[in-house]
């Protein structure tokens, strides 16, 4: 497992003093940060292959045509941690579901880091992307709220992201950040501050897809189901990464 220290969370600790906290919840949320930092570990980038091809449960019922292309770019919810492959992780998972409502295979591809910020995915994991794709989608952002990043800071690299997007694919989705305010492992009073910052992402998103076409699916604010926790507690496991997958699908046969 990685520590925490390798994720955005020890920049996190340095951004409390700029936030808009009461004078007794800043040294708390300090000290469980810091707690955080030190004691919590992340589950790793599980091995396996990072593309693949899936058809329809139901092979017959595919019909002939190209298989339609998904490229999956972004941080740790892409790259699958909190499963023990690949083949476990969430892009497979939406291949499989897209591949079962168009009737048509589907080619899938990730481009993601453990720890990854919108700002990374700009600069570098978008830009590893050849080709054009069906369908791009983008999960990001709980590294940005862990390193501190502002509203405007957001809100500019998310803009910049999206108009990168309409070069390279039909149609793009963005996920929300995760559930960090209600992540096991993290404090209380912690998980609260974290809350407040993904509200407000939240908003930014969900202005900035509107105004560019984007379809936005929010996980952040959906009730979890059981046994939805890896055992890092801070990522998603298995049934976890099964049910972004749905809400992922229902919300872009939803918004067609």
């Amino acid at each position: 497992m990685s520590h925490f220290a390798a994720c955005p969370l020890c920049f996190f600790v340095a951004g409390v003093e700029s936030r808009t906290m009461n004078f007794f919840e800043r040294p708390i949320v300090m000290a469980e940060a810091l707690w955080a930092r030190d004691h919590v570990k992340l589950a790793p980038e599980p091995p396996g292959a990072r593309d693949g091809i899936v058809t329809a449960a139901d092979q017959d019922r595919l019909l002939p045509r190209k298989a339609l292309r998904l490229v999956a770019v972004g941080d740790s919810l892409v790259a699958g941690c909190g499963t023990a492959d690949q083949a476990d992780s969430l892009t497979p998972r939406i291949a499989a579901r897209l591949s079962n409502n168009t009737e048509r295979p589907v080619a899938w591809e990730t481009h993601a880091k453990l720890g990854a910020t919108m700002r990374r995915v700009r600069h570098r994991l978008l830009p590893e992307m050849s080709g054009h794709a069906d369908v791009l989608f983008l999960s990001a952002g709980s590294n940005d709220i862990l390193a501190g990043r502002n509203a405007k800071e957001w809100a500019s690299e998310l803009d910049a992201v999206l108009a990168m997007a309409e070069e390279r694919a039909t149609r793009t989705v963005l996920c929300s950040a995760g559930q960090l305010h209600n992540a096991p492992k993290l404090p209380r009073a912690l998980r609260r501050e974290l809350g407040r910052r993904m509200d407000e992402q939240t908003a930014i998103s969900r202005e900035l897809c509107a105004s560019r076409g984007v379809t936005y699916i929010d996980v952040t604010h959906v009730p979890l189901v059981d046994g939805f926790w890896a055992s890092d507690g801070f990522h998603p496991g298995p049934r976890g990464y099964e049910m972004a997958a749905e809400l992922v699908v229902t919300g872009m046969q939803q918004a067609t």
